[in-house]
């Protein structure tokens, strides 16, 4: 099995502008993301190790958020697939994105109603 280096944002809601239906359009609804990256793994990560040998974190929460602009997203698979086009762009030791959306205005009873997209770098 080889070795791999995913680096995750769990549970992170932001407002976005998306869906079909009336009541959806003109104003954000917040979805949940959940992101993960794979990226290339160094061969070792010592006390010394820089801090350039891994991805800022924090682009991850950007690509979901800031990065996502004012657009209006019919779908969020569109929204999923845009975040993970951030992601690969910004950084080419980035293999592959697992990005897991939930709509919360759908939610009746806690259940969590979504996708998850993953991409691999092509």
């Amino acid at each position: 099995m080889a070795d791999s280096l995913i680096l995750e944002l769990a549970d992170f809601v932001h407002d976005v502008h998306t869906g079909i239906y009336s009541e959806e359009t003109g104003q954000p609804q917040p979805l949940k993301f959940t992101v993960q990256v794979k990226l290339k793994v160094e061969d070792r990560y010592d006390p010394e190790t820089p801090l350039d040998a891994s991805k800022n974190y924090m682009d991850l929460k950007f690509a979901c958020s800031e990065g996502l602009g004012d657009t209006h997203y019919k779908l969020i698979e569109a929204v999923a697939d845009h975040v993970a086009e951030t992601l690969f762009l910004q950084d080419s030791r980035v293999e592959q994105v697992s990005v897991k959306i939930v709509k919360l205005a759908l939610s009746e009873a806690d259940e969590q109603i979504g996708i998850t997209l993953v991409r691999e770098r092509r």
